[in-house]
């Protein structure tokens, strides 16, 4: 077997002009002869996937238990994911519920799910919610990433106004919160997404000195060209191919971009689509999830949060036969029709949801999938959508946390168990220590 003695950093960068591009995990990056025990871990990447306007419970809960249940039919796409896979019954989000406050379940579904704390009732500026869950570990581990977290979105965010009932639009768009009076509203251009993840980091130029450089320049990878062809030729044939696949990916999800910014479609009649976001819903949702997935390659950063849509969105799908807007549609009366359109809403956003498990599930990251490295929840603060219910909600952990998380099963709670004790569970498993969080009563045994 020939070694050589190059080491590379795991934080190795290729730079040029304006660019800094983060490397994946390559062999060159674990030293020659290294014994397991020196080799730290890779760090668990933890995503939260929020999806609005609640589930069709009947499509979506698993009737067995354990092992041996079946996957419903919005379950579906997650099929090939079955043993990477825990589904969880019996969480509450009490604080979604109105205590008081009148109406308002949607925005406070929404402000409470990652919090675990009841938000003020205002539509001024003084919101009090919570610190979420993602920025409680992205506050512990971001010291050690280029970016502590990323929030990403397919909405415009609004953090002024009233949008549900008295409650301020803080509370409906945002789901992550780095203090319990500050949102971290969701970023829905893919162009500002790319620039943060693998543009310039000098944040101090003004728009004018920006948009100067964007005409200067091709693209990050030409002004990273030469760098790369230098460090390609140090490294395996193994090694090669990684970072050929690497660079090829990052072209392709600039090629769209620019593709989506040269489109002269209008999001609707009359509003114009901002540059960068594609007109197609699918085409955004798949563009957003593989930057997620770029960012978690590089360990840019390793928590990240994504709304596929703020809760009371009256977006159409008329790509998959649904032209009613989703919210009224979500008031669905017990009506066949309607329960049969939501459910064609709900599988729709898994299905986007599995092809991004599936780049997770096809990349080596070390001695494992990125999958197996991450820890990723998806669900929604709303159970039934038509009654507004936020006990037994539809929550997924997908990944396997390093080994941490035992998947492959239907797990069913005792009631009312508090969503918090999950958060917990999962803080512990992302190396943040915390005996309580929001409402918690325990640590979910996951």
């Amino acid at each position: 077997m020939y070694v050589t003695q190059k080491h590379l950093s795991r934080r190795t960068f290729l730079r040029g002009v304006g660019a800094a591009i983060a490397l994946p995990m390559l062999d060159a990056m674990v030293p020659a002869f290294a014994s397991a025990a020196k080799i730290s871990p890779s760090p668990v990447r933890t995503s939260f996937v929020y999806v609005p306007n609640g589930i069709v419970m009947d499509n979506w809960t698993p009737k067995a238990a354990g092992k041996a249940f079946e996957i419903t039919r919005i379950l579906q796409p997650l099929e090939p994911f079955r043993e990477k896979m825990l589904v969880i019954s019996g969480l509450m989000d009490n604080n979604a519920n109105a205590l008081g406050d009148g109406g308002g379940d949607h925005a406070r579904a929404a402000a409470s799910f990652l919090t675990a704390s009841h938000p003020k009732k205002t539509g001024g500026s003084d919101i009090h919610v919570g610190i979420s869950v993602d920025q409680v570990i992205a506050q512990a581990t971001g010291s050690e990433t280029r970016l502590p977290s990323l929030e990403l979105g397919l909405d415009d965010s609004r953090v002024v106004g009233h949008c549900d009932s008295g409650y301020s639009c803080a509370y409906t768009n945002s789901i992550s919160w780095r203090t319990p009076s500050t949102p971290v509203p969701p970023e829905a251009n893919p162009r500002v997404i790319f620039e943060r993840l693998f543009g310039d980091v000098d944040t101090s130029l003004d728009a004018a000195t920006r948009a100067r450089r964007e005409r200067y320049r091709k693209s990050l990878l030409d002004m990273a060209r030469d760098e790369a062809q230098k460090l390609s030729g140090t490294l395996g044939a193994s090694d090669r191919r990684k970072l050929d696949e690497y660079l090829d990916s990052i072209r392709e999800i600039e090629r769209r971009i620019q593709k989506a910014e040269a489109d002269g479609r209008t999001i609707a009649p009359t509003i114009d689509k901002p540059a960068g976001i594609p007109a197609v819903f699918a085409d955004h949702a798949r563009l957003l999830f593989d930057l997620q997935f770029a960012a978690f390659q590089t360990d840019l950063t390793r928590v990240v949060s994504m709304v596929i849509g703020r809760e009371g969105s009256v977006r159409t799908y008329d790509e998959i036969g649904v032209s009613e807007p989703h919210h009224p549609l979500s008031h669905h009366r017990n009506q066949a029709e309607a329960l049969e359109k939501l459910t064609k809403i709900n599988t729709f956003h898994v299905e986007l949801f599995s092809q991004f498990l599936a780049k997770l599930a096809a990349t080596q990251d070390g001695d494992a999938t990125l999958l197996d490295r991450s820890m990723i929840l998806y669900g929604c603060g709303i159970a039934d959508s038509n009654r507004h219910t936020h006990e037994k909600l539809p929550i997924l952990v997908l990944g396997g946390a390093n080994g941490a998380i035992s998947t492959g099963r239907h797990v069913t709670l005792e009631k009312d168990t508090p969503v918090a004790n999950l958060f917990l569970a999962m803080m512990n498993r992302s190396g943040v220590k915390r005996d309580s969080f929001g409402d918690s009563t325990g640590i979910l045994e996951i």
